[in-house]
């Protein structure tokens, strides 16, 4: 034991100056704070929003609350839920389900959500109470958005 002990010791410091030897990877793609900021071109930003409604996005995103839900279950969390967890979780399904709404989510404590902002369509406005539903701990959804038809 008393071989064994320096020995760790000493193979563990190795190993932290051998992770440690290139220490900034990254400062050299990093921006420059002292530059002012561009703004994205439209090609960068159109690439941007097709991937966020996606559906492999959508996929991703329905996966993660599946994962948060199963969390909360083993946890013991599925009865008493955060207002910001809850209005994160509606959210997030919202908008994997209504990729173009531009929709607010609120919740309070006691598991009513209010979702407002606006949507494209009928369909996706009937959309928003079920998908939000799905959500353990949502008992209550106050629909408040309305359909505002997308200006070509």
């Amino acid at each position: 034991m008393q071989k064994l002990t320096p020995f760790l010791i000493s193979s563990l410091l190795i190993f932290g100056v051998a992770a440690c030897d290139n220490a900034s990877k990254t400062t050299v793609s990093a921006p420059d704070p002292n530059e002012s900021p561009t703004a994205p071109t439209a090609q960068t930003t159109q690439a941007a929003q097709q991937d966020a409604q996606s559906e492999v996005r959508r996929r991703q995103l329905n996966s993660d609350i599946r994962a948060r839900e199963e969390r909360n279950n083993v946890t013991g969390g599925d009865t008493d839920r955060a207002s910001g967890d809850l209005a994160s979780q509606v959210r997030s399904k919202l908008e994997a389900n209504i990729p173009k709404g531009q929709l607010t989510v609120n919740a309070t404590d006691d598991g009513t959500v209010t979702v407002g902002g606006t949507v494209n369509n009928e369909q996706e406005l009937a959309k928003i109470e079920p998908l939000s539903k799905e959500i353990k701990g949502v008992k209550t959804v106050v629909v408040k958005a309305t359909v505002t038809p997308p200006k070509s």
